[in-house]
């Protein structure tokens, strides 16, 4: 049977912000947190990005990482015993840009107890289409959560619930700088700057009657709540988690 998905409390970490499992000694609030999301994790392994970095921009900072991870059946080794024993629920982030791929790893996590849900994210610049394949393969017994950009939120993520997708969340921006070599590089973008986007389009997935969990530019609880007022399901915590003082 489908679980349904609740949140006990209304902030989530984004993926990729705190690492493949919960780490209870560090210095957060976790009884303030409703679950903990998993970094992406890839049916295969992944490598860093040749040269990972982090470009200060105004306003925040682009990350270029490659989203490394030892891969899902490696992962499912290492952290699959600290997924069940945390005292969180966890929401497992799979890459999903091959939906077959991604359903064989959704059905080995049906098999796992404290799994809330599964978050799927994808590569930028896919077809609507992929997203919504992937809700359908791997539709079953847990709650799935589709990580679209904001200009996919009304066109994908609705076809995505009527797949049988529990919610969305609101993927990080993607952007690009040039370097002084001539030379350009892409990544997700994160700081304070992108909150006023952020919340305009949780206000308007809400008046669409679209359940959509926020992020983007939260960087205090006043930011939390203003999202959750207008209309937010929950909330996601990134870059701010890795200073303290959220």
């Amino acid at each position: 049977m489908k679980q349904n998905l609740i949140f006990g409390f209304p902030f989530l970490n984004a993926a990729g912000s705190l690492g493949f499992a919960p780490d209870f000694h560090a210095p957060l609030n976790w009884d303030e947190f409703g679950a903990f999301i998993t970094n992406p994790i890839s049916l295969r392994p992944r490598l860093p990005a040749v040269a990972p970095q982090i470009f200060p921009l105004p306003g925040g900072f682009l990350l270029h990482s490659g989203l490394p991870n030892p891969g899902f059946s490696a992962a499912l080794k290492l952290y699959a015993a600290r997924w069940q024993r945390a005292r969180l629920p966890v929401i497992v982030h799979l890459m999903a840009d091959r939906p077959e791929e991604a359903a064989r790893m959704v059905r080995a996590l049906e098999n796992l107890e404290n799994i809330l849900a599964v978050e799927l994210g994808f590569a930028p610049r896919l077809a609507d289409d992929i997203p919504v394949l992937a809700v359908e393969m791997c539709r079953g017994e847990l709650p799935l959560i589709v990580a679209l950009p904001e200009e996919q939120i009304f066109t994908a993520g609705r076809r995505c619930l009527e797949a049988g997708a529990s919610a969305l969340s609101l993927a990080a921006p993607r952007g690009a700088i040039a370097l002084e070599n001539g030379d350009q590089v892409s990544g997700r973008l994160f700081g304070p700057a992108l909150f006023a986007r952020s919340l305009l389009t949780v206000r308007e997935a809400a008046r669409a009657a679209l359940p959509l969990i926020g992020a983007g530019g939260v960087y205090s609880k006043e930011n939390a709540s203003a999202m959750l007022a207008a209309g937010a399901l929950a909330v996601q915590v990134d870059a701010v988690l890795w200073r303290g003082g959220f």
